[in-house]
């Protein structure tokens, strides 16, 4: 009878262990599977410095996001994020709804590269094809009630005439948006974010 306690008690340790070892490594393995994903969908190495998810509570902070260039732009960083926090609602995700409670964002730089060809990594980024999404797996974007922007820098390289290159030093702190739920809502917050910094 001892020995069966005993058993039990070595059995729930190990147990108690593993759940405590898989809680502390979640971070590092939604850090790596992350990686893994935007460098699969993108074709940019990417460097994630610290990568949270909250266990008991809807939230995911990532700090120290660093997205770079292909070689045919130079492979200079492209985004330079030093926050990404968010916060959504548990209820709606349940119902396969994506509900964002808070976005805070610091974008420290973006760097905007047209290469020898005239082509703009912008451009090149933006008409990549969106990852497909089969319909199961489908969630309704219900917006963001509250977004809090910052913006340090934005720059421009052209690898052909570096007379063109220039920087744009926005310095907008903790800008607050609120219920932004669709496409026309977020051109409408860059509107605003633009004529705030001087339209430059």
């Amino acid at each position: 009878m001892l020995r069966l306690i005993k058993w039990l008690f070595l059995l729930l340790f190990v147990v108690v262990a593993l759940i405590v070892g898989l809680a502390l490594s979640k971070d590092a393995i939604a850090k790596a599977a992350a990686e893994q994903q935007i460098r699969a969908q993108t074709g940019m190495d990417v460097k994630i410095g610290r990568f949270s998810v909250g266990l008991l509570s809807p939230v995911v902070t990532i700090e120290n996001f660093k997205l770079f260039n292909t070689p045919e732009f130079g492979g200079t960083p492209f985004l330079d994020i030093r926050e990404l926090h968010l916060e959504y609602d548990r209820a709606a995700l349940a119902r396969r709804q994506l509900r964002i409670t808070l976005l805070r964002l610091n974008l420290a730089e973006l760097t905007l590269v047209r290469n020898d060809r005239g082509k703009t990594n912008f451009a090149t980024f933006a008409a990549a094809p969106a990852p497909a999404l089969r319909t199961t797996n489908a969630m309704e974007f219900l917006g963001v009630e509250v977004m809090n922007l910052s913006v340090g820098k934005a720059q421009f390289i052209d690898l052909k005439n570096l007379h063109h290159n220039r920087e744009i030093k926005v310095n907008l702190q903790n800008q607050v948006f609120r219920n932004v739920k669709t496409a026309g809502d977020l051109y409408g917050v860059l509107i605003l974010l633009w004529l705030r910094s001087g339209g430059g």
